[in-house]
This record gives C-alpha cells, sequence and structure tokens, in this order.
C-alpha cells in the first residue's frame, strides 16, 4: 500500500520539551504575584474614592468643571453687542461662520481656549466668540410656539402677556421647573421648557 503523502499546510507549534513546562512553583509564584497586582489596584481605587468622599459632592463636582479661567464650565452668558462674530476656532485667523445681530442672546460657554470662548445658541449652533463680546448678564430666549408669561409659577395662575418665539427676556430667578423673567415691562412666570438659558443651579 502506498504512504499518504503530508499535507502541505500544517499548524505551526514548537514541541514542548520539559524545560518548557513550567513546574508547579512557577505557577504558584505567578498566582501570588497576580493576587498581589489585584490588591495593590484595589487600594489605588479605595484612596481615590476616599478623596472625593472628604471634598463632599458638591466640591467635586466643582473643581472638575472648571475651565482655565477659573469659571464653571458648561455655564450661561449673553451676547454684549449687536454684532458679534462666531468663528470656527479661536482666534481672529479662522473664518466667520456666523455674524449676531442680537444683543442679549444667551448663549452657553461650552469650552475655553486663553481669550477665546466656545458658544452654544439655542439653536444647537457652536462656535468660537472673544470673551470681550460677551457679559454674565443672564437672559433667556423664548423657544416653540407662542408662550404664556404668568403671574404666578403655576400653569393655572393668570396670564400677563403672550410672548413670541424669539424674544430675549431678563431672568430674575428660578422656583423648580418655573423662571422669573422680565421681558419689555413684563415680570412674570414662565416654564422653563419654554426658553432657553437656564441651567440647574439657576
Amino acid at each position: 500500500m502506498p504512504e499518504t503523502a503530508p499535507s502541505p499546510v500544517r499548524p505551526f507549534a514548537l514541541p514542548a520539551g520539559p524545560s518548557d513546562a513550567p513546574t508547579r512553583r512557577q505557577v504558584a509564584r505567578l498566582a501570588a504575584a497576580l493576587r498581589l497586582v489585584g490588591l495593590l489596584a484595589a487600594l489605588a481605587t479605595l484612596a481615590v474614592l476616599s478623596n472625593l468622599a472628604a471634598l463632599g459632592p458638591a466640591q467635586a463636582q466643582d473643581e472638575a468643571r472648571l475651565g482655565p479661567s477659573g469659571m464653571a464650565l458648561p455655564r450661561f452668558v449673553s451676547l454684549k453687542s449687536d454684532e458679534v462674530n462666531l468663528r470656527t476656532g479661536p482666534g481672529t485667523r479662522y473664518p466667520i461662520d456666523w455674524i449676531y445681530r442680537r444683543r442679549g442672546l444667551p448663549v452657553e460657554v461650552v469650552d475655553e481656549f486663553e481669550d477665546w470662548r466656545r458658544v452654544r445658541d439655542h439653536d444647537g449652533t457652536v462656535g468660537w466668540v472673544h470673551r470681550f463680546m460677551l457679559t454674565s448678564r443672564r437672559t433667556v430666549v423664548v423657544v416653540g410656539g407662542t408662550r404664556t408669561l404668568r403671574r404666578e409659577p403655576a400653569a393655572s395662575a393668570p396670564g400677563l402677556a403672550y410672548l413670541e418665539p424669539g424674544v430675549v427676556a431678563n431672568l430674575k430667578n428660578c422656583q423648580a421647573a418655573w423662571c422669573r423673567i422680565e421681558a419689555q415691562g413684563f415680570d412674570g412666570w414662565i416654564h422653563r421648557s419654554e426658553i432657553y438659558g437656564t441651567n440647574a443651579d439657576d
């Protein structure tokens, strides 16, 4: 009977000699080393959690959100001028992507680089504005449909005025889901969902 020719393709494997097989002592040392690494990792995690607990939840969150300027990120500000250039990058060498012509419009600062602030408006447009074009004065803009400004912070409260979308108002304070604003001489309350320019800290 003729001999069978060997296969042209065979899996590559080195023969394991006696010196290649790990001894029981080597296996025990490896297991001990792995247990030590796991213990050290657990201790490091515990130390980090202890430091955060010492700071307190609010303090740790505030420190994690500070930008290079020392101000919180994100935060709301408003446009200082009736003409503000929104650029694609943090510098005058970057092209102008949009020109705002609405003094007092609220924008959200989401990032910082030197004297430039990356902002987002109520339409979701994002770009860079020089910090001199922004003011800390708090405003809101009415979004969606026509909204009712109410005498008290409740949906059943009497209405004071109707506010069209795009109306910019001064923000006074907020209570839970309602915010007190002043718009064109009317001082009243509006639901948070009907305006842009507030955060949970207001």
